[in-house]
């Protein structure tokens, strides 16, 4: 029987609810089962509703799920929250007796009370230890290794001394000694054991970027911190001084993609991460990288918006400003990665595609999958395609190269500065093919068509949309960014109910694929297309370039969907159509 489990922690922000889960993560992708991971906390250092959730199994996990087996509440709001969740076969590991909360008797949910407080001041003289005891509780009660608990506590706190370690080995044991002299197990689950370990790499999704541009052949990273992109410029300072490259912290959004700009001018593959009041300010600087035809590689991070918005929640609400965003007609290419493999893959895929059309290339992430942790497929790296610009690399003559030829391609030869004959000026006014600067009606229609041209190829030449499900379905549903994980989920519960279901999902969001969503949309009844804003921006842009006119499921709660809603939309939409007539 395929093991299934899914643990919350849940409490207030500086408790060490995020770590709690991160020990638990590490003690299953020890034991070689398959993780997900999911994480939400305020914007304040300290206090507010946090939460940290881990799903295991011996399968591939599609998705978090839709609730929990096992909340651990740390205190009363965290148990207020979700005490909706606790139905009859959940367990409820509460902070109590001497907590600030007690939880009234639910039917067939299984209840243990561990004192996480009252051990922690009155017997560790110590308040920040409850989380360690906590987890000791959680070791006791549901077989979680004790020797993997203390490994990831060892690793952790290793740069602070034996004694700190000590401290909280004493605390993992005083709630795993608690749990086993007053309580008698009565739920069923446990911790799955150890199995042969994988050929895998456990990354969050920031930390999948930042290898990726490394192994693109990114050696610059100029960048302005911003909630919830900055990891990955955390990991990159690491990685990228490996491999002789280096990490500029500027002073602002501007001046980060302008050195992306410059960096790459002069032909050192460079990107920047941001979120979305990050895209708002390096617009103008959009339209110089497609009008100088200058590769740039952007990823955001999309967070909660408008404005400052909500930093640290979920939101699908930058697709907009990415493919319309700058003024005058600015040709780009967006990408949107579902989880952290595709992280990873999508990064290199940027760079490639910038690489190839000369042009400027957003990836779309999010703040859930920025924190997203999986266990992945150890990359080949040796295997991964990787494009380098087509670019003059020794002498030319300058009588004939011509930086912007007018080619049927719409891709012409870079120079790279030191080359003899390839120097050129790459400017942000309209220019003729020797970068000369014209304002004649002739060349703006050339030049213009030139740069478009580029965006005639996208779909040709990136890899076939991957689809799933029946051939002629009731409904198929189109999706994109993490939402997806949550569509596949969907389906599969879907389909073994007997239904008539597919998906469509698209890594390319802009240009859209127009062919192919054309082609999906005629082999089933109808179209759905979930995401996580209120005005269901895809779902514009396929009504905007394709005769499909979509139903949208939009939410905007900070949080992503759960897989459970969508397959309740697709019901309606499977029994709204049935009771239609023939």
């Amino acid at each position: 029987m395929a093991i299934d489990l899914t643990i919350t922690i849940a409490g207030e922000g500086g408790e060490g609810v995020i770590s709690s889960g991160d020990f638990l993560m590490q003690a299953a992708t020890r034991a070689g089962m398959e993780v997900v991971t999911f994480k939400s906390f305020p914007s304040e250092i300290k206090g507010g509703y946090a939460l940290s959730q881990l799903r295991i199994s011996d399968e591939k996990i599609l998705s978090q799920g839709d609730g929990f087996n096992i909340l651990v509440a740390f205190n009363g709001e965290a148990y207020s929250i979700n005490k909706p969740l606790l139905t009859p076969g959940t367990v409820l590991v509460w902070d109590g007796p001497h907590g600030d909360f007690e939880p009234e008797a639910i039917p067939g949910v299984t209840m243990y009370n561990v004192p996480m407080t009252h051990i922690s001041k009155q017997e560790l003289k110590n308040p920040i230890a409850k989380n360690m005891v906590a987890m000791g509780s959680v070791a006791g009660l549901f077989g979680v290794p004790m020797d993997s608990l203390k490994a990831s506590v060892a690793a952790k706190f290793k740069r602070k001394g034996q004694e700190v370690i000590d401290f909280n080995y004493a605390a993992l044991q005083a709630g795993y000694d608690y749990v086993k002299q007053n309580h008698k197990k009565t739920d069923p689950f446990t911790f799955p054991p150890a199995r042969p370990a994988k050929d895998v790499i456990t990354l969050e999704g920031n930390q999948a970027i930042a290898l990726g541009a490394v192994v693109a052949g990114c050696r610059f990273y100029p960048v302005y911190p911003i909630t919830p992109a900055t990891s990955v410029g955390n990991y990159l300072s690491e990685l990228i001084l490996k491999v002789n490259g280096f990490v500029y912290q500027t002073e602002d959004e501007i001046a980060a993609i302008a050195a992306a700009i410059g960096a790459s001018y002069v032909g050192i593959k460079s990107f920047t991460a941001t979120s979305g009041p990050g895209v708002s300010l390096m617009t103008e600087l959009l339209g110089l990288a497609a009008m100088a035809e200058i590769p740039l590689v952007i990823v955001d991070v999309q967070r909660g918006g408008p404005s400052t918005g909500m930093p640290t929640k979920h939101e699908q609400s930058d697709l907009f400003i990415t493919a319309h965003g700058g003024h005058g007609d600015v040709p780009k290419i967006v990408l949107a990665a579902a989880d952290v493999e595709e992280c990873f893959y999508l990064t290199i895929e940027a760079f490639n595609l910038a690489e190839k059309y000369q042009i400027p290339v957003f990836l779309l992430s999010d703040a859930s999958l920025s924190l997203r942790v999986e266990a992945i497929k150890r990359p080949d790296i040796k295997s991964i395609r990787i494009v380098n610009r087509d670019a003059a690399r020794s002498a030319v003559d300058p009588k004939e190269f011509m930086r912007y030829k007018n080619t049927p391609s719409g891709i012409s030869t870079m120079g790279v500065p030191g080359v003899p004959g390839s120097a050129y000026a790459a400017t942000g006014l309209e220019h003729s093919e020797d970068c000369g600067p014209r304002t004649s009606a002739e060349t703006k229609t050339n030049m213009t068509e030139k740069r478009w041209r580029k965006l005639d190829r996208i779909e040709e030449e990136t890899s076939p949309i991957e689809r799933e499900g029946d051939a002629d379905a009731d409904v198929g549903i189109i999706s994109w960014g993490l939402t997806q994980t949550m569509v596949r989920e969907a389906v599969v519960r879907l389909r073994k109910k007997g239904h008539k279901v597919a998906a469509l999902y698209p890594k390319v969001l802009w240009p859209v694929p127009v062919r192919q969503i054309e082609a999906f949309a005629a082999s089933v009844k109808t179209v759905l297309v979930p995401e996580a804003n209120v005005q269901g921006q895809f779902a514009e842009l396929i009504r905007s370039k394709t005769s499909v006119v979509p139903v949208k499921q939009t939410l905007y709660r900070g949080e992503p969907f759960l897989p459970k809603e969508i397959e309740a939309k697709v019901e309606e939409l499977i029994n709204a159509n049935a009771a239609v007539p023939a």
